[in-house]
């Protein structure tokens, strides 16, 4: 079935609030409001809205150190991450976990970590309890091109090959690791080479074309639930802001120059979204403007909110650490 222009105006929305967010930030950070490293994903949002299209919440979303689009994409909500980052207690995690604890079970956002490959196993644990009660829910894994040098990468696939789980590994390659481009770590690129030599299906797209994401991981998602098996999706995209915070990390003795960063920022997931909606419906322009002003009011409105909103009180440092049922 083809896309409708509401589909796609709410994918679009959903590009551009992450992008909106992130560089608020990104500002942010910079003027001292923040307190703590930011790790972000601007010009990689198209990944999470693309898989997130075909996601429920009963499913398992596991993140990592850079998941701020992980969680809007399942859960649009401005107002909450900015409390998170700031340490509100309005935040997603009571303003205790930051811009790395994030969590939103409610809309199938599991949690995420800054600890590098550390939440690919809870996606294979997730979706072993799926496989085991029946359910046609799946688990979902995202990191990047560096954690696929990680031992616990490895066992991951390798346990959900072996037992048949219904797991989407989704990685973000943007061919950075921290500071240290692909080529000076790995003796070839395609990522997917790990998956055949666990027998994992896969697939690999462009992570900057929404469209590409979405109907790929559509079909692969709509297999998983029908029957169970692990699936790994390489997603090469490209992150315009450096490894951590509001620089951009160009010429510091690596591959990423200012040149290469120019080229992918002509590669824009909003921009190239916004062009193919234009060519779809011509008539599109003004809705597609007025979109953005009203993002643009509603992010504005929630950082400063956010900024206004209570600090968590000494008293809950402890309140939810431990589990009990």
């Amino acid at each position: 079935m083809a896309d409708s222009f509401e589909s796609l105006s709410k994918a679009y929305g959903l590009l551009y609030i992450i992008r909106s967010c992130e560089q608020y930030i990104a500002d942010g950070r910079e003027n001292g409001l923040v307190h703590g490293p930011v790790h972000l994903g601007i010009g990689q949002e198209a990944v999470a809205v693309g898989v997130s299209a075909s996601l429920r919440n009963s499913d398992f979303v596991f993140g990592n150190h850079r998941s701020h689009g992980h969680l809007l994409a399942l859960d649009p909500d401005p107002f909450r991450l900015f409390s998170e980052v700031l340490a509100r207690s309005s935040g997603f995690s009571r303003g205790s976990g930051g811009s790395m604890h994030l969590t939103s079970p409610q809309t199938g956002f599991h949690g995420s970590v800054p600890i590098v490959a550390a939440t690919i196993p809870l996606a294979v644990g997730a979706a072993l309890r799926n496989k085991l009660v029946n359910s046609s829910d799946i688990a979902v894994a995202y990191f990047g091109d560096g954690a696929t040098e990680e031992g616990i990468f490895h066992e991951s696939l390798n346990l959900a090959s072996t037992l048949s789980l219904p797991v989407l590994f989704v990685l973000e390659n943007n061919f950075y690791s921290s500071h240290l481009h692909i080529s000076q770590r790995q003796p070839d690129l395609p990522m997917t080479r790990y998956a055949d030599a666990h027998g994992i299906k896969y697939r690999s797209v462009n992570g900057n074309d929404y469209m590409n994401v979405k109907d790929v991981s559509s079909r692969l998602i709509s297999h998983m639930r029908s029957s169970p098996h692990p699936v790994l999706l390489e997603c090469q995209t490209y992150r315009w802001l450096g490894h951590v915070d509001w620089r951009s990390d160009v010429d510091v003795g690596v591959t990423r120059s200012k040149y290469e960063l120019a080229q992918w920022k002509s590669r824009d997931c909003i921009s190239h979204l916004k062009s193919f909606i234009q060519t779809c419906w011509p008539e599109s322009m003004s809705s597609l403007v007025s979109l953005e002003n009203q993002i643009k009011s509603d992010v504005n409105d929630a950082w400063h909110r956010a900024l206004s909103s209570p600090t968590p009180d000494i008293s809950t440092l402890l309140a939810h650490t431990y589990y009990s049922n």
